[in-house]
């Protein structure tokens, strides 16, 4: 029988960039913050914010993983160059990013299928830049809708909660 419980270090991804695998399981000990990306979305200048927390927060343990989605007003239409080059050029993201996936539905990547059941009704992503909240040990621990600009403050917070937690 599989007493296994499933955290967040079961899932894997492939990068952007080469399209090499990225399993979750490399970020254990770390805080993982998982958002679904959009380069042609009204929430897109949330890149600026969202790179801005990976820079103030990456040397305590933060790793913010982006995943371009095409599913919300096929807002994310660009092939993997064309994401990495306006990722890069306007708003100067370093922190990972993957390849374009499905985030909603029945054919959503493994990872937000499981998401939606680990945090119930109204969990799954409704739009663009939705964000996942992973502790160190790989459990969900929260997430926000797309309205929650990374820089408020009750944002910050929870990170810093997160952040604190003994590994």
């Amino acid at each position: 029988m599989n007493t296994h419980t499933e955290t967040a270090y079961d899932f894997s991804f492939f990068t952007l960039a080469g399209n090499h695998p990225l399993p979750l399981s490399d970020y254990q000990g770390k805080v993982l913050l998982i958002v679904n990306v959009a380069s042609k979305c009204g929430f897109t200048p949330q890149y600026a914010s969202l790179e801005k927390l990976y820079q103030t927060y990456k040397a305590r343990g933060l790793v913010i993983l982006g995943v371009p989605s095409n599913d919300f007003g096929g807002q994310e239409p660009g092939s993997a160059q064309e994401i990495s080059n306006f990722c890069q050029i306007n708003y100067g993201v370093t922190f990972p990013m993957t390849t374009k996936e499905c985030v909603k539905g029945k054919k959503a990547h493994p990872f937000y299928l499981w998401a939606h059941k680990q945090l119930g009704f109204g969990s799954a992503p409704k739009w663009n830049f939705h964000k996942y909240l992973i502790n160190r040990h790989g459990a969900l621990t929260n997430y926000f809708y797309s309205i929650t600009s990374p820089d408020a403050p009750r944002f910050i917070q929870a990170i810093e909660k997160i952040l604190d937690e003994c590994q």
